[in-house]
């Protein structure tokens, strides 16, 4: 039997059923759009899959507070540390996809766990949506303040003539950074995880351990304060910041490849688009500011231009090359 449409006229089977799915998809739509237009309704819970006071918290905040002056509404940080935020995209997953639950995530963390962690109970693709890129990390291989070593090459020298040395790390860009330095030099330190930097940085100064990874956002700090001495920034190029620390390529490993941290808002998939482009069109003004340039230049860090097309692009080159370098690494899956 035909169905009659709002005009009056009479339409049958497959006609009748692809009109009334453009009709249902319109309302939908509409319906996103109308709830974009009001969000958010109530506060924004952020999640962050690192203990207060690391690197990771101290972004997050930052930008959670900015956000938060955009939107009209309260932005709470909620840190979710545990199996190096595993546990933290764990609760997004799952979350309301209504965009009052997001979360700040590096690369890392979005690339780079597949290749680090057996049965993954999510997949960064599909399971969550990327809303805009944030800022980059520069991480620094560091000894303690007591340290003999003042370069990489003094470095490499000591491990080769240790039977037990031993690095500590706490995510998955200072363990990987880590371990492809050490499989290009040709040896094998004992690796130690940690869930802060701040007791792993403790352990390093007493001489507990003998290097590790750090990342800016919580070395530079501990630079100044003469806690740690850098020997070498992973990036390809150096930082204002940590201007007189060289490249790991110019401390004599050639071949090392570019190990940065980069961060993004990230929200559960089924989120609608229009929120999405709402979240998206607040971080990019919050990257474009001024105050952001001068905080995260303090702390290692540069401004990251890009919504979601770019930053999903981003995580599949990405993808490509943790598979790459933990290969090279002969890191296996844990």
């Amino acid at each position: 039997m035909g169905v009659v449409l709002a005009s009056g006229v009479l339409a049958s089977g497959a006609r009748a059923a692809r009109l009334l799915g453009l009709v249902a998809a319109a309302v939908s739509a509409s319906a996103s759009c109308a709830f974009a237009q009001e969000f958010p309704t109530r506060q924004i819970t952020a999640y962050v899959g690192f203990p207060a006071g690391s690197g990771a918290d101290v972004l997050a905040r930052y930008f959670s507070r900015k956000l938060s002056e955009l939107a009209g509404k309260p932005v709470i940080v909620e840190n979710k540390s545990g199996a190096t935020s595993n546990i933290a995209l764990g609760l997004l997953q799952k979350a309301k996809p209504d965009g009052h639950t997001i979360m700040y995530s590096a690369n890392s963390n979005m690339a780079g766990s597949r290749f680090l962690f057996k049965d993954l109970p999510f997949d960064t693709q599909k399971d969550f949506l990327p809303i805009a890129q944030l800022t980059q990390t520069t991480f620094l291989l560091a000894v303690g303040p007591n340290s003999p070593l003042r370069s990489i090459e003094e470095l490499t020298k000591a491990l080769k003539g240790s039977e037990r040395a031993k690095y500590a790390y706490t995510n998955q860009t200072s363990q990987l950074a880590t371990e492809f330095y050490v499989s290009l030099v040709g040896v094998r330190p004992t690796p130690v995880s940690y869930r802060t930097s701040a007791d792993a940085v403790g352990d390093l100064a007493s001489g507990a351990i003998d290097f590790m990874v750090v990342d800016g956002t919580f070395g530079t700090g501990q630079v100044r304060a003469g806690r740690i001495r850098p020997l070498a920034v992973t990036t390809a190029e150096r930082h204002p910041a940590l201007a007189e620390v060289p490249t790991m390529k110019e401390a004599g490993v050639a071949e090392y490849d570019e190990f940065a941290s980069w961060w993004a808002a990230w929200a559960p998939a089924g989120t609608p688009r229009p929120v999405i482009e709402k979240l998206a069109g607040w971080f990019g003004e919050i990257v474009r500011m001024e105050e952001t340039r001068t905080f995260l230049a303090g702390v290692a860090g540069t401004p990251q231009i890009g919504g979601p097309e770019e930053t999903a692009a981003r995580l599949t080159r990405e993808i490509g090359k943790w598979e790459r370098v933990t290969k090279a690494a002969g890191i296996q899956p844990q």
